[in-house]
């Protein structure tokens, strides 16, 4: 997975801003750059662009892969990539789901609803789930990111800055790596991680 927000979008901590070497042998990579990259490796990958705000790209786990999986879903301008397994029985009866509904539609579905309806903040509905998990969820008409990563060690983010300051998010080391020099670090895990337009 992989998720990119430019400039102004996302405001990352001071921290992730590391000094770099000048000796340093990479340069880091423009977004579209570390786009094209990703999706030149993806098998069955695809990317949405969101004008000169945001880009997600997505690529299915291969079938060998069956510890966790991987999961994209687009309702009513907001897009969630997903990571990992959730109690998902126990969630859909909790909050009245369909039993149809997977990891990822279920996080849209309550991140909506704590965002119109409550006097909560969005991150509330994480102290709920249960499992490895990780997940950027991208709220195209507020202008909002919300992104989480389980506490139990399972599953690994990694987020960067890129050459034209905008911020990667991605499940791939290497590629945050190569793509933001220095400029990168794991994504804290935790269940109240919340990165916003301010």
């Amino acid at each position: 997975m992989l998720a990119i927000f430019k400039k102004g979008l996302v405001n990352p901590p001071q921290e992730l801003n590391g000094p770099v070497s000048p000796q340093a042998a990479v340069s880091p990579k423009k977004s579209e750059e570390i786009l094209k990259g990703f999706l030149s490796d993806a098998f069955n990958g695809f990317s949405i662009g969101f004008g000169d705000k945001a880009l997600l790209a997505y690529t299915p786990l291969e079938p060998s892969f069956k510890a966790h999986q991987r999961l994209f879903c687009g309702v009513n301008d907001m897009y969630c990539i997903f990571l990992g397994s959730l109690n998902l029985c126990t969630l859909n009866r909790q909050y009245g789901l369909s039993k149809g509904s997977n990891e990822a539609m279920f996080l849209i579905e309550a991140y909506r609803t704590l965002r119109d309806r409550g006097p909560y903040p969005a991150h509330e509905v994480l102290k709920d789930l249960e499992g490895s998990f990780g997940f950027v969820i991208y709220d195209h008409k507020a202008e909002t990111v919300f992104t989480a990563l389980g506490a139990d060690d399972a599953l690994k983010l990694y987020w960067g800055i890129a050459a034209d300051g905008s911020v990667i998010i991605s499940d791939n080391v290497d590629l945050v790596k190569a793509s933001c020099r220095k400029s990168f670090a794991p994504f804290p895990p935790g269940m109240l991680n919340l990165v916003y337009h301010s």
